[in-house]
Formats: C-alpha cells, structure tokens, sequence
C-alpha cells in the first residue's frame, strides 16, 4: 500500500511538471493558475485510479470468496460420498462394491447394481441417513447373483 502510494505521488509530480512544461503560446493563464489545474486534474486522475483499484479489489474478493465456496463444497460432497460408501460396506445385505457413489451439491446418485430389489431400497435408506444428503436418486439395477 505504501509502495501504492508513493508510486502515485511520483507519477503525480512527473504528470505536474509535464502539464507544466507543455503550456501553450496562447495560454493566457498565469503559472499558479497552471499549476493549480494540473493539481486538480492529477487529483481527478488519482481519484480515478483509487476507484477502479477499489473496484478491483472488489471483483478479486469476490471471485476468491466464489472459490473458496466451490472449494467447501466438493469436501463437503466427498465425505458425504465417503460416509455413504462407509454405511454400505457396513450392511451386510448390500454390495458395497458394486455401487457407484457420486455427490453433487448434497445430492446421492446411486449407480451400479445389486442382487435383490431389497437390496436397492436399502441401499436409498442407507445412504438419506448420512448427514448433508438432500436427495438420493437411485439408479441401481437388480441383477441376480449366479
């Protein structure tokens, strides 16, 4: 900021003694007059320049707060697939391994297949019953173990 600040200040002064050094023949102002509307238009400039940082600023916050959103919510997304995978390896009457589990936003899409239509349904329980699930599609298919 204070690097900002200074690099301000020498452009300012540089801007001053160039709108200074370039009066016109036909400027009938005297030199304080000069120096006092290179003053203000530096000062304009600066304002400006002080507003589209600030702007900046603004805009950068807010793309690293979208981030940082995104980032919280894929770990939310993958405990909750973790704790589903870890409810199903847990029940006996389910196939852990034959289910895909994919999170999205705290809803559970189940895919894969399992040996009996009971086995499905226990499956959508199982997987409402974790904590951050807001829905379950249940897309498994019932394939009968030779």
């Amino acid at each position: 900021m204070i690097f900002h600040l200074a690099s301000c200040a020498a452009f300012a002064g540089v801007l001053l003694i160039g709108l200074v050094g370039c009066q016109r023949a036909d400027d009938d102002r005297t030199a304080g007059q000069q120096l006092d509307s290179a003053v203000a238009k530096a000062q304009q400039m600066a304002a400006e320049s002080n507003e589209t940082i600030k702007q900046t600023r603004r805009e950068v916050n807010q793309v690293m707060g979208n981030v940082t959103d995104a980032v919280a919510n894929k770990s939310r997304d993958a405990a909750i697939t973790t704790a589903v995978k870890t409810q199903l390896l847990g029940d006996s009457s389910v196939s852990a391994f034959s289910i895909n589990v994919d999170t999205s936003g705290g809803q559970v899409v189940l895919r894969g297949s399992v040996p009996t239509s009971m086995a499905r349904t226990r499956a959508t329980e199982l997987a409402r019953a974790v904590d951050g699930v807001s829905a379950v599609k249940n897309e498994l298919s019932v394939q009968a173990q030779p």
